[in-house]
């Protein structure tokens, strides 16, 4: 039985700051006004504690498909891997708010958008398994916030160059034209060390 009121499950939490698993390695405004620099980001599964040394904390929630076809989920689940594989070193974070005139369309005309116009789900299926990635939605918490959308995506350091082409293809497209704010936190952790594995 769920208590009412309980902490969602399917959150996860970012801590920006001085502590974390994760090293910043870069931290870039694209669009829209920037948040504090941090040198450390920790991820926390569910709601965080109060973290009085933080500079942010972003929250977003696992939800359920939206824009995805059964092929096309069929295709993800048999090739993506799971966030926080050993070699998978090299991570980031992306931060995405999108402008009122997408939130103003019906889910048909977004999908639209998304996938006939912007192939979005077909560019990411062409660089699995070798970028992991969790997308956590913002909208759909209790409180306002200040994204939409928090990405998550895991590479070996190797795969960094396929990472950052996926990221340039992406970007060029007519689903980016409705991009408010983006900002773009480049992440590294030390081989070996423990990563929370996001589900």
């Amino acid at each position: 039985m769920t208590e009412i009121g309980a902490p969602n499950p399917r959150t996860t939490t970012f801590i920006g700051g001085s502590e974390g698993e994760w090293a910043v390695t870069s931290q870039r405004m694209l669009l829209g006004p920037p948040i504090a620099a941090v040198s450390r980001v920790a991820i926390v599964s569910g709601n965080s504690p109060a973290a009085p040394d933080a500079a942010w904390i972003l929250r977003g929630v696992a939800t359920n498909d939206r824009y995805t076809m059964r092929d096309e989920k069929t295709s993800l689940l048999e090739r993506q891997a799971p966030i926080g594989r050993p070699e998978a070193t090299r991570a980031a974070l992306i931060l995405l708010k999108k402008t009122p005139d997408w939130w103003a369309m019906t889910q048909d005309e977004r999908r639209a958008v998304l996938e006939e116009q912007s192939h979005h789900i077909a560019i990411g299926l062409r660089y699995l398994p070798a970028v992991a990635r969790r997308l956590l939605h913002c909208r759909d918490l209790e409180t306002a916030a200040p994204f939409d959308f928090l990405g998550f995506l895991d590479f070996a350091p190797a795969d960094e160059p396929a990472f950052d082409d996926m990221l340039g293809q992406l970007r060029s497209t007519k689903e980016w034209s409705f991009m408010e704010r983006e900002i773009d936190i480049r992440l590294v952790r030390p081989l070996g060390e423990a990563q929370l594995r996001i589900a």
